[in-house]
């Protein structure tokens, strides 16, 4: 069965981004670790808000480094699509998608798609990309969520800027 892995940058407060939706703090200078991580996953979830993020990128002139991968939107909006993507409604067909052939799926956001499947217990492992600021003001990643969560330190990696690569595994 495929897993599905929670993999963000986050600050030292536990924002995923900042007060204007703004990831400019995320580190980018080196790979830590990403090129060893999309060699696992073949699909990204995606959500609404994150995929139209990600689009306008796109139409600002950058390139979609994921535009390889299947990628799945989930929003509760009847009437969105997008050319090349799956459209997921509910958290139900999340179960289907995992038990399909294929490498793991990587949850690339956003917080509200993050609380329904972690609340749901769909999350298998997280590797969290802790940069060295706290931001103060933001969404933070971690809201609503319904109970304790219970997961084992698999390994960590302190990199030269300060950024530490958490990697967890979902107790079950």
């Amino acid at each position: 069965m495929r897993k599905i892995i929670l993999c963000v940058a986050v600050s030292l407060d536990g924002m995923i981004e900042g007060p204007n939706g703004e990831y400019d703090w995320c580190f980018t200078d080196q790979d830590y670790g990403m090129s060893g991580f999309m060699k696992r996953v073949d699909a990204i979830f995606y959500g609404r808000k994150s995929y139209e993020m990600m689009l306008k990128a796109e139409q600002e002139g950058n390139a979609n480094p994921f535009a390889n991968i299947k990628a799945y939107v989930f929003s509760t909006l009847r009437d969105t699509s997008y050319p090349g993507t799956e459209m997921i409604r509910t958290v139900d067909a999340v179960h289907e998608i995992k038990n399909q052939p294929g490498k793991d799926i990587w949850l690339w956001g956003g917080a509200s798609l993050t609380t329904s499947l972690l609340n749901a217990g769909l999350v298998d492992e997280m590797l969290l990309a802790v940069h060295p600021i706290v931001l103060g003001q933001g969404k933070l990643l971690f809201n609503q969520i319904d109970g304790r969560k219970h997961f084992a330190l698999k390994s960590s990696q302190a990199y030269s800027s300060g950024l530490v690569m958490l990697s967890y595994e979902a107790k079950k």
